[in-house]
């Protein structure tokens, strides 16, 4: 009987499979022969074909048993106030968008922004035919996020570059990103699921052959990087403490936007950096209902500001500028004041954290630290 049983679901199994093989043949006729293609060799716009003059694997990816993602043994503590980090929502807005404008940036450079085989987990397309970017953009543009995790798409276009996927260009090959790790949690099976689902389903619809990576590996490498980020997640506060009567908040704020700060929805206040960023933000630690506060926080997202920027010296001059004009007392948060001695020591602490990201070829500031914890 177990005979039977077993040669009986193998019988079904290759009928079943003859079934799918038959499916597929199907839809590459009816892909071939339904009359909605362009001829895309036919058009003289397109220029000629050249040989790819880049490749994603000659970007080197991390060794998941080789540290790469190392784990600092300094930064274990904050100076002053620490907010919760702030997530990726999940929406139809990207994680964290490259601030250079896009004239300004190469193409190929622009795609390895948007598809970076050290934070992203590759996912190539091999199309059946060339296709157009506008033929492509509509189903792939249904496939963003997976939980929090934002999906991009480059192209790699008949001139022999990968950029990222526009109209008016012809593509001969995909290749998608998942981001394996945010602020909040690494990628996790459920999702990964949901996206290979997902992606089948847009390749059929793009007529492209989706190569899936192992899930296994893909959960280990998820796992190293979201361990690299919530080991380098660190930001830095300090209050200001009034030593007399609280401010009042409406002569406050005239005070800091004429000290250069911007105001945010939140009704934080931060300082920019002059390229679409800022160096740190500052909260009146009150409602928007409220009249006054005696205490002020400057807060320093330290893995999202380039150490050429030198956010946390911005912070503490700001905090001392401040502090004279108050007539306040720079304090952490057990209300003691912060001597320069301990202030000078906590910026060599700084220095050494962003030698560390640099190290793991994660720098503070870059594109890749932006999308990881923005």
């Amino acid at each position: 009987m177990s005979l039977i049983a077993a040669g009986g679901v193998f019988v079904v199994g290759v009928i079943s499979y003859n079934k799918w093989q038959e499916y597929k043949l199907k839809k590459r006729v009816e892909r071939a022969f339904d009359g909605q293609h362009d001829d895309v060799l036919m058009r003289a716009d397109d220029g000629v074909r050249a040989e790819p003059r880049f490749h994603m694997d000659d970007v080197p990816m991390p060794d998941a048993g080789s540290g790469a993602y190392g784990v600092p043994e300094h930064m274990g503590g904050h100076v002053g106030s620490v907010a919760a980090p702030s997530f990726a929502p999940d929406s139809e807005e990207p994680a964290a968008p490259v601030r250079t404008a896009d004239a300004d940036v190469p193409a190929e450079e622009l795609a390895t922004c948007l598809v970076d085989p050290l934070i992203d987990c590759l996912l190539p397309l091999e199309l059946e035919a060339p296709a157009r970017g506008e033929k492509l953009l509509p189903a792939l543009q249904k496939l963003r996020f997976v939980g929090n995790k934002p999906i991009h798409f480059i192209g790699l276009a008949v001139s022999g570059d990968w950029e990222p996927v526009r109209h008016g260009v012809v593509y001969t090959k995909l290749q998608g990103g998942v981001q394996l790790a945010s602020r909040s949690t690494a990628l996790n099976e459920l999702e990964y699921s949901e996206l290979v689902t997902r992606l089948r389903s847009v390749a059929d619809e793009i007529a492209a052959e989706p190569q899936i990576p192992d899930m296994i590996e893909v959960m280990q490498d998820a796992k190293n990087l979201h361990r690299f980020v919530a080991n380098h997640d660190a930001q830095l506060g300090v209050n200001l403490a009034s030593n007399g009567a609280p401010w009042n908040i409406a002569t406050l704020l005239g005070a800091l936007e004429k000290l250069g700060f911007d105001v945010r929805p939140d009704g934080r206040y931060a300082m920019p950096d002059g390229e679409g960023g800022h160096l740190f933000s500052l909260s009146t630690n009150v409602t928007l209902a409220e009249e006054t506060t005696s205490r002020l926080t400057l807060l320093l997202d330290v893995p999202c500001v380039a150490p050429v920027r030198d956010g946390f010296g911005s912070m503490i001059a700001c905090a001392k500028n401040l502090m004279a004009r108050l007539d306040a007392t720079i304090v952490d948060d057990a209300n003691q004041p912060l001597a320069d001695e301990t202030l000078a020591s906590i910026a060599g602490q700084v220095k050494e954290f962003y030698d560390d990201m640099a190290a793991s070829d994660i720098p503070a500031g870059s594109t890749r630290a932006l999308r990881l914890f923005s």
